[in-house]
């Protein structure tokens, strides 16, 4: 039972938790669902509701004043509130992704959600943010459990074909510039690659490393020529495989093979001397058998 309900936790199945709060970390119905919505005690992401301000926030493509905005401006925009916050946020710990809805609902609307890489540098950005202002504005922040940002997007979105526009219920995240994400980003790149380098040059003086790269090269020499010379003895027709070649060193090695009548005197020498042996052991023992009597009877003799 505990499994089938770890199965369905946040699925369509589940009918007791809310599957797009846990899924997008906010609902349409907000407090007046059916189900439930459980927030995480802790969480990598945090979510600042409704914080950015878009200036064609009551017509699209329109400013408070009724004139056409041009698109350009916008995404100038929006950009400089991006890094504005980028920067802030960077204070409190690694920034995984930051991710700015552009939907037009109101549960979505100027949502953030900031993913860090580490859960206490989540908690630790979420006390320092409660009860500020941005803009004039108090700053609302909470843990969300969207932790996977690809199931709460919209794909359609990503294709340009969603039909629902702003008003639809799957993440519609605003985009910036390449240049600005490899400089946001890029940051923590070249922090880690500098951290998995390992010079050996690192904390020696120059005169140091410059004795030691010169060293080095020539044991890299020697041992170049060293080896090459190892190699042209392998591969030499007398040497190749490790084996030697020559004549007097083969036939040190491996006897030349006897004849049939040689090695037929060779095998009846052998049988008779392993029968002289035998015989020779036998005497043996019957001469220890004998002698050994003979100290019996003497000894019983003096008794």
């Amino acid at each position: 039972m505990a499994e089938h309900l770890a199965s369905i936790f946040g699925t369509e199945k589940d009918r007791v938790n809310c599957p797009f709060y846990f899924k997008i970390g906010a609902c349409r119905h907000g407090d007046r669902c059916s189900r439930l919505h459980t927030k995480p005690s802790i969480s990598p992401t945090i979510l600042l509701s409704n914080m950015y301000q878009r200036p064609d926030s009551i017509t699209p493509g329109v400013d408070a004043q009724g004139q056409p905005i041009d698109p350009r401006k916008i995404q100038e925009h929006f950009e400089d509130f991006y890094e504005d916050l980028f920067e802030e946020l960077n204070k409190y710990g690694e920034i995984e992704s930051l991710n700015i809805c552009d939907n037009l609902a109101d549960h979505m609307v100027g949502n953030v959600y900031v993913q860090f890489r580490e859960e206490e540098q989540a908690a630790n950005a979420l006390k320092n943010l409660t009860g500020r202002f941005y803009a004039g504005r108090p700053i609302i922040v909470d843990f969300s459990p969207v932790t996977d940002f690809r199931e709460a997007t919209c794909r359609q979105y990503e294709e340009n074909v969603c039909n629902r526009g702003g008003y639809c219920n799957f993440m519609h995240l605003k985009k910036i510039s390449r240049d600005l994400r490899r400089h946001l980003f890029g940051r923590y790149r070249r922090r880690h690659s500098r951290s998995r380098s390992r010079s050996p040059y690192r904390h020696h003086s120059f005169e140091e490393r410059s004795h030691r790269s010169h060293s080095r090269k020539y044991d890299e020499r020697d041992h170049y020529n060293e080896s090459r010379s190892r190699r042209n003895r392998s591969t030499s027709p007398g040497h190749r495989r490790g084996r030697s070649r020559s004549p007097g060193s083969r036939r040190d090695r491996s006897p030349v093979r006897d004849g049939s009548e040689e090695r037929r005197a060779r095998i009846e020498q052998w049988n008779r001397e392993k029968e002289q042996a035998e015989l020779a052991n036998a005497a043996n023992a019957y001469s220890n058998e004998n002698g050994s009597a003979q100290n019996q009877d003497q000894y019983y003799n003096q008794q």
